[in-house]
């Protein structure tokens, strides 16, 4: 079950305005990985289902987070069915993502009160998975569409929930861009953890990116 429901994931995610977005097939990477986020201010962490046995080395790292990391909320990407999003909260999953909008994942979610943010390209496509019951949609892939995209819709949609993934950097102009156009929060994946970083072990470098493109963020929304 979900340590942290929707609402408190929410609060989470908002609260920070960033959601790293990793995935390793090494179980002790993967924890190092999330520790030294933690440790650098985040409290939402998005584990994606890329390679096989995925769920196996996320059954891990919820285990090792609890303990480790009271306060993150571990969440999964990639998640594209149903199945799948069941699997993953079944494993404890706090929140769910996806590249593509399926109703049906909606539907799983929201009957135990996960969060689930699917991949929206398309105003139209925000308001669809708005009325299922996405409270925060993710626009995807961000790096195409842009933060045009963004500020056009937030104009007659103000209330919209938005977080951009794909092509965000953790540097102060490209984070800038995307709070300045109305973004509610940013993922961010191998901008933040370059394979050079990782393959060495540095997690303290981890760390403090992270608290550079929080601190990015945090001036973004001042």
């Amino acid at each position: 079950m979900a340590k942290f429901d929707k609402i408190a994931v929410l609060n989470k995610i908002g609260s920070t305005g960033m959601v790293p977005v990793f995935y390793h097939k090494d179980a002790e990477v993967a924890k190092n990985v999330v520790k030294a986020c933690y440790e650098g201010g985040v409290r939402a962490f998005e584990f994606t289902n890329r390679g096989d046995f995925a769920h196996e080395v996320f059954a891990e790292v919820v285990k090792y987070a609890a303990k480790e990391c009271p306060e993150l909320a571990m969440g999964v990407g990639s998640v594209v069915d149903p199945a799948t999003a069941s699997l993953y909260i079944q494993l404890g999953a706090c929140f769910v993502v996806g590249p593509l909008f399926n109703p049906e994942i909606a539907k799983v979610c929201n009957r135990r009160l996960v969060a689930y943010t699917p991949g929206c390209g398309s105003v139209s496509e925000i308001g669809f998975a708005q009325e299922v019951g996405c409270d925060l949609c993710k626009v995807f892939p961000g790096d195409v569409l842009g933060p045009k995209l963004v500020k056009g819709l937030m104009a007659p949609m103000p209330w919209s929930k938005l977080m951009v993934t794909g092509g965000v950097s953790p540097d102060e102009e490209n984070i800038t861009s995307w709070f300045k156009a109305g973004v509610y929060c940013v993922g961010m994946g191998s901008k933040l953890f370059p394979k050079d970083v990782v393959a060495a072990g540095d997690w303290q470098a981890v760390t403090d990116k992270c608290k550079e493109a929080l601190g990015y963020v945090a001036k973004a929304r001042g």
